[in-house]
């Protein structure tokens, strides 16, 4: 068995890898397992000085590594460029905080002296998706191996070349042979690597199905794991927001990465007294997007990372169309070469309907129109995801009161629902558990020690 590496502009497939067998992975977790053991005997300073080198790198190479995420999974250029960046400031981030983070926490008892350590658990594995193929990785990784874990990366079989770049600029920056490995394996083989007594946890970003999987998988062999799943994030526009920044903000919210995010804003939950208006704004500044090449900086639409997933988000929209949704403008593919499909608006979407209940992860505006704000709170919660969620409104205090209510492990007022090295992020009910980023997001993955001293 091989992965390949498809360019999704042009569906031609530039390079072929084959998988690593079981055999071969025993003996790299075995020499994983050897380079950990040194790497958690470092300082924090010593760690810190291998992600800053990480962080140069990623901004002196910036321009070969974007052209490779944007090659490899169709992202626009301008994007994957802004992805790099922000590894690096991951990088930089966990370097220069994970030691106040983890520092001992002295707790008052009944001992002469007692305290929390926290102390690195040991290989935690690292299963990734495409769509943003070096940041997801970064974001988990940084944390994890600021801890003292080393990290073994098992990505999307659509990046494999993403993958091995990853592998390729942590040697470069310095680090210890072996403390971040790229895996190239199936998803049938990852059970195998969860069961090895080297592997200590994993995390998986990913489709609610795969995070099924992987909780069983890692419950029946009794490992930690942090869930990052789906998302139908509702975008809340209230009667008194601004209507057209609104609506340049719901456009950048929904088409950004060609609408391919976990956190992208899916379900549009809009008052009926400024529905048609709002629409119409926002029809009409979609319609001023070109596709094209994603290479090319004057290109605002860009492929979908797989054409078999253009297929599944078109079979979704006729679905939703057949129930009764109405389609405003989309709802087929671009006739050009590559997986491109046509940003998409369906207003009057409900419950039951597949745009509604099911996560578009591509580029289709859901619009569900409904009596006030009470009405908003109860549909925005009517899902059983709960990633992120927005709230637009000119009166900050009605729109916090909102975001209260809403069942997610996010909520922005009058801002786009982003992830923020700062911030802990993650979700509840199947948008999985546990929390990546910030002190939260480096805990996940240590050993909460007591220590007790008489």
């Amino acid at each position: 068995m091989s992965l390949h590496s498809i360019n999704p502009a042009t569906g031609k497939t530039m390079q072929s890898f084959p998988v690593v067998q079981d055999d071969a992975i025993t003996s790299i977790l075995e020499s994983v397992t050897t380079a950990q053991n040194y790497w958690e005997q470092l300082d924090f300073d010593q760690r810190a000085t291998c992600f800053t080198a990480l962080a140069r790198l990623l901004r002196q190479s910036c321009d070969k590594y974007a052209g490779l995420i944007t090659e490899e999974m169709g992202k626009l250029l301008k994007e994957a460029r802004a992805e790099v960046e922000k590894c690096a400031l991951g990088c930089e981030y966990f370097a220069e905080h994970a030691a106040d983070f983890l520092a001992d926490e002295s707790l008052a008892s009944d001992a002469g002296h007692s305290y929390v350590a926290y102390q690195p658990l040991g290989i935690v594995l690292c299963i990734m998706p495409w769509n943003y193929p070096f940041w997801q990785v970064i974001r988990a990784a940084a944390p994890a191996m600021m801890a003292g874990n080393a990290v073994i990366l098992k990505h999307a079989s659509n990046v494999p070349r993403c993958a091995l770049a990853l592998e390729e600029i942590f040697r470069e920056a310095g680090f210890p042979e072996n403390i971040f490995r790229s895996l190239l394996i199936s998803s049938t083989q990852v059970e195998h690597v969860i069961a090895n007594e080297h592997v200590a946890a994993v995390t998986l970003t990913g489709s609610e199905a795969a995070g099924q999987k992987v909780a069983a998988t890692a419950g029946s062999y009794l490992k930690k794991c942090v869930l990052e799943l789906g998302g139908s994030d509702p975008f809340i526009i209230l009667a008194d927001a601004d209507i057209a920044f609104t609506a340049e903000q719901a456009v950048t919210g929904r088409f950004q990465n060609m609408g391919q995010s976990c956190i992208a804003a899916k379900r549009f939950i809009l008052v009926d007294s400024i529905a048609d208006e709002f629409i119409a704004h926002f029809e009409d500044l979609i319609s001023q997007l070109r596709y094209g090449d994603p290479m090319d900086n004057a290109t605002s639409i860009a492929p979908m990372a797989r054409a078999d997933l253009r297929d599944e988000l078109h079979d979704q929209v006729e679905r939703s169309l057949s129930q009764g949704a109405k389609l405003i403008t989309g709802g087929a593919f671009i006739k050009a070469q590559g997986a491109y499909y046509a940003p998409t608006i369906l207003d009057r979407v409900r419950p039951g309907m597949p745009a509604f209940d099911e996560e578009l992860f591509g580029p289709v505006a859901a619009f569900v129109r409904v009596r006030d704000v009470e009405d908003a709170i109860m549909l925005a919660n009517q899902t059983r995801f709960g990633l992120g969620a927005s709230v637009w409104t000119k009166n900050t205090a009605q729109g916090e009161a909102v975001a209260k209510k809403i069942h997610a492990g996010c909520t922005f007022v009058n801002g786009i629902v982003k992830s923020d090295p700062r911030l802990p992020f993650g979700g509840v009910k199947h948008s999985g558990f546990g929390r990546e980023l910030s002190c939260h997001g480096i805990r996940e993955f240590v050993n909460v020690k007591t220590v007790w001293i008489k």
